[in-house]
């Protein structure tokens, strides 16, 4: 009899949905015992090989913090070395939080939080993390966590990290059933938890423990009077006011603690040529191809006045001149949306 010869061979499930993951949204995985984790800048990720990992840690964990790290540094990231950190000065130990942050905003819904856990240095601070994870939302690891969930729906992370996340929770659910035999003590599987309700818009419910915890669409920011009933502009459907609060709640939108739309979030401003501020206040013009308009070079508005604090709110120094994209653009539209979710305050 000839000897069988084998042709597939047997992979990890888990394994297989992470580096499917890596190579859609752009990274091919390669296992290297002289590395732990380390992007190469030209689509390539090492990651140690198993013989040099901790027994907690696993290829699904480690890609997942990986394009975590690349959403908080965004698209750009791909192109550097380590997506562009040192992890030595205080500002990348910043963005480490966010990166944690952004991770926790992820796997918290899904039941997923202690599966996918870090087993870096920064594991204390992850342990650390409270029911709210946006506070205080004047806080830099915030602000940059929340701008990368902005990212997670485009590309090239969309839509391939949500479906590895849920792909995961499904297997995770399937194995943890099996956990509690003597064969599972001290499996990670055994660390599944419950998932989150969802929201009627597919939005996962607001977690116990943060300010939308007892709140309802109704109150909500974004849940746009149409006719008679109620649009939400994250979850982009019809909402009913008495529902409860999503993830995504925000109370009203101050603009004087905002001022999203006059900085960052937009590059320049179109300017008809009659209007008013291009007469009374020509420094903040110039006349470029595309016609008038009054460019942002840092992003900031140079009308702008104030850093947004009580003290010293945002303010509009040509407020009664303001051009009519100004004037035309609302406080709690879509626009202002992307504009909040440009700047990190926002999701």
């Amino acid at each position: 009899m000839d000897p069988r010869i084998p042709t597939h061979r047997y992979e990890d499930p888990l394994d297989r949905v992470w580096l499917g993951c890596a190579e859609r949204v752009g990274l091919v995985v390669r296992r290297d015992p002289g590395a732990f984790a380390t992007t190469d800048g030209r689509g390539v990720l090492r990651l140690a090989t198993q013989e040099h990992l901790d027994p907690d840690d696993c290829v699904a964990q480690m890609v997942f913090h990986e394009l975590c790290h690349a959403l908080v540094e965004g698209p750009s990231s791909f192109d550097a070395v380590d997506w562009g950190l040192d992890n030595v000065g205080p500002a990348d130990e910043v963005r480490e939080h966010a990166c944690l942050r952004v991770q926790a905003a992820l796997t918290r819904p899904l039941g997923l939080a202690r599966v996918l856990a870090p087993t870096t240095d920064f594991r204390a601070f992850w342990d650390g993390l409270g029911d709210d994870l946006f506070s205080p939302g004047d806080e830099p690891s915030v602000l940059l966590a929340r701008r990368a969930l902005a990212r997670v729906d485009s590309a090239p992370w969309a839509p391939h990290l949500r479906e590895a996340l849920d792909a995961t929770a499904q297997l995770a659910r399937a194995a943890a059933a099996y956990g509690s035999g003597r064969s599972a003590s001290g499996s990670v599987w055994s660390l599944v938890d419950p998932a989150r309700a969802a929201h009627p818009t597919g939005l996962p419910r607001a977690a116990l423990g943060t300010p939308a915890a007892d709140q309802t669409c109704g109150g909500c920011s974004w849940a746009e009077r149409r006719g008679r009933g109620l649009r939400c502009l994250v979850g982009r459907r019809a909402v009913r006011a008495a529902w409860p609060a999503c993830e995504r709640w925000e109370t009203e939108v101050s603009c004087e603690a905002c001022g999203a739309c006059c900085r960052e979030a937009f590059d320049t401003l179109l300017v008809g040529a009659r209007e008013p501020v291009v007469r009374r206040h020509p420094a903040l013009v110039v006349l470029g191809d595309g016609g008038h308009e009054m460019p942002r070079p840092h992003g900031r508005c140079a009308a702008l006045r104030g850093q947004g604090g009580a003290e010293d709110p945002f303010a509009c120094s040509v407020y009664e001149d303001r051009p009519r994209t100004c004037r035309d653009f609302r406080r709690g539209s879509e626009n202002c949306l992307l504009a909040r979710r440009r700047v990190g305050l926002s999701r």
